[in-house]
């Protein structure tokens, strides 16, 4: 069974409904949860906004549950639900602003099957700097290998006069 890819919802900057896979989120000294590209994270109800709390928890489904301020620790109050989606990826187009949007401008719904990994952000699988020795080196290969077969034709050259001499 494949695994469908995990979208947040958000609010881009020009106030549509955009997608991003960046989770990073944090919240604002208002209340309010953002990515970490600073834009409004979307619930079920529009931009979410938490009251303040003693802990906050996000479930495996995006549910935002918080334990209120001087309330026990089994006392807890679902606040939102993180809106997650799953389109496919081939009905997404990138915008300007980096942000993902439905080709062809609608929304997508909430999908609630998909679930959130916490814990984990997704970033390039790419180490800048090891893949940047890796290609100075191949380059470094590449001319010596050109190198050595222009001195194996100048060998080759020197050979064919010296036997012509002879």
């Amino acid at each position: 069974i494949p695994i469908p890819t995990v979208w947040d919802a958000l609010v881009a900057p020009d106030g549509s409904e955009a997608y991003t896979r960046a989770g990073n989120m944090h919240i604002s000294v208002t209340g309010q949860l953002f990515t970490g590209g600073g834009h409004p994270v979307l619930g079920n109800g529009g931009p979410i906004a938490l009251p303040q709390a003693q802990t906050i928890t996000i479930g495996d489904d995006g549910t935002i549950s918080i334990r209120p301020i001087g309330q026990e620790a089994t006392t807890l109050a679902d606040i939102d639900r993180i809106k997650l989606v799953a389109p496919d990826f081939r009905d997404l187009v990138k915008g300007e602003d980096g942000l993902f949007r439905l080709r062809d401008g609608t929304t997508a719904p909430a999908d609630a099957t998909v679930e959130l990994r916490k814990g984990m952000l997704e970033r390039s699988n790419v180490n800048v700097v090891s893949e940047m020795i890796s290609m100075i080196e191949n380059s470094r290969q590449y001319e010596m290998a050109v190198k050595a077969m222009s001195t194996a034709q100048e060998n080759d050259a020197a050979s064919a006069r010296v036997l012509r001499i002879a």
